[in-house]
């Protein structure tokens, strides 16, 4: 029974490496917001003569967007991957190597993706503000934006309270 019971955990303990081809595709994704930035980039430098103001903002506020996004995979990657998968042995030996990296648990990522997506969320919020200026009525759309915002916000404030509980039960009512 024993040796059955190993057997089952060297099993589980390895198919954490089935992990792996989906970091590859986050990587791939990655590859592909690049390409998307490039062409979003280079329309923008093909129309700077015939940009509004507010247009231009828009294209730039939609170049952040596409950079945030960005950052959010490559924290799933870094972090996911070491958290769920093995350590990235090579980026211990790097001196580039991000100082999150390796540090950030599940709990820590949960508040980065969170705060990533308030991030976008806003750059969202702001660009229907700049398109909706001078106009009289704010359409459903925006209104549905606001709500989905506010809701990121309040996850974002609940993961939070929801970790510094778990850290004053863990270390019994007290920080270390």
């Amino acid at each position: 029974m024993n040796k059955i019971s190993h057997s089952i955990e060297v099993t589980l303990f390895r198919s954490r490496f089935l992990l792996a081809p989906l970091y590859l595709g986050l990587v791939g994704a990655l590859a592909l917001l690049g390409y998307r930035f490039i062409i979003e980039f280079y329309h923008l430098a093909q129309h700077i003569g015939q940009a509004t103001p507010q247009s231009f903002t828009l294209d730039l506020l939609a170049l952040l967007d596409l950079t945030l996004l960005a950052n959010l995979i490559l924290m799933v990657i870094f972090a996911g991957y070491e958290n769920f998968v093995s350590r990235i042995d090579v980026a211990t030996e790097s001196r580039d190597r991000p100082h999150w990296m390796g540090t950030i648990d599940f709990s820590g990522l949960k508040i980065k993706l969170i705060g990533s997506l308030v991030a976008i969320s806003v750059i969202e919020l702001l660009k229907d503000f700049i398109e909706l200026a001078g106009m009289d009525h704010v359409g459903s759309g925006t209104k549905w934006r606001i709500v989905i915002h506010l809701t990121f916000v309040a996850s974002g404030v609940l993961f939070a309270l929801m970790d510094w509980i778990a850290d004053k039960r863990e270390f019994g009512g007290t920080h270390v």
